[in-house]
C-alpha cells in the first residue's frame, strides 16, 4: 500500500512514504547526534539547575508551552497576572520556620 497513492490521510506527516532525499539527508545528520548509554536505573538526573540558569530554563519552557497550547488546539490564555488561576499553598505555621 503507497499511503500518497491510496489516499491515506495524514501519511505525510507520519513518514510513512518509502526513503527519499530528504530522510537520506535527515539519517545523515541524526548520525552525528551524540548518544550516550546508561543501565537501566542509572540515568542522569533530568535536574538542569546545576548547568543552566533560571533565564536559560525559563528560555526552554516557553517554546514547550506554545506547542502544547497549538497541539491541544488551543489559543494561549490571555489575562492578567491577578486573574490567573491558581492556588497558594502555605505551610502550617509549625513548619513555616
Amino acid at each position: 500500500m503507497d499511503p500518497r497513492r491510496d489516499g491515506v490521510r495524514g501519511a505525510e506527516y507520519y513518514n510513512l512514504h518509502p526513503m527519499d532525499d530528504d530522510a537520506e539527508a535527515r539519517r545523515r545528520a541524526r548520525s552525528s547526534w551524540p548518544i550516550r548509554r546508561f543501565e537501566l536505573g542509572a540515568e542522569p538526573s533530568d535536574d538542569l539547575s546545576a548547568t543552566t540558569t533560571v533565564e536559560q530554563r525559563l528560555a526552554m519552557m516557553w517554546p514547550l508551552a506554545v506547542r502544547a497550547w497549538t497541539l491541544a488546539g488551543r489559543e494561549i490564555p490571555r489575562y492578567a497576572r491577578s486573574e490567573m488561576p491558581g492556588r497558594i499553598i502555605r505551610p502550617p505555621a509549625s513548619e513555616a520556620s
